[in-house]
């Protein structure tokens, strides 16, 4: 199973939001690198909600609901979505402040690349991540 981390800018679609939907599908993703990691997502492989510009924090476990499909808003077909459920919130939001500061967290490509919406994340990275959010991996 994979790992993944989401953006989401809180004012467009919010964790809260996302548990009210119960599954929504994570569309208008155009960055060829952050398409490319949605391609590679299976059914089962579980993802950070990011909340990105308002708290930069991981406020929730989202799971790949359905697998790359495409996104109908993109009228040259060149880019596609997958769906996403809720799994669980976290018990203590994690910065991005904290995960800066964490050694075992400088190589994460949260950090590395900074604008990239759509991120892999390692295993450890992703055992990291959910203990200081007070969460089992």
């Amino acid at each position: 199973m994979a790992r993944w981390l989401l953006k989401s800018e809180p004012f467009k679609y919010s964790w809260d939001r996302m548990v009210a939907d119960g599954r929504t599908h994570w569309d208008g993703v155009r960055n060829h690198q952050a398409a490319n990691n949605l391609k590679a997502m299976r059914v089962g492989d579980r993802a950070f909600f990011y909340h990105s510009n308002e708290g930069m924090e991981v406020v929730g476990v989202v799971e790949i609901a359905r697998e790359y499909y495409p996104d109908p808003s993109d009228a040259a077909g060149r880019f596609g979505m997958v769906d996403v459920t809720p799994v669980l919130p976290v018990k203590t939001p994690v910065t991005l402040k904290q995960i800066k500061a964490d050694p075992a967290l400088a190589g994460m490509a949260l950090v590395r690349q900074s604008r990239l919406s759509v991120c892999p994340v390692t295993d450890a990275e992703w055992a990291r991540v959910c203990e200081l959010a007070g969460i089992e991996a």
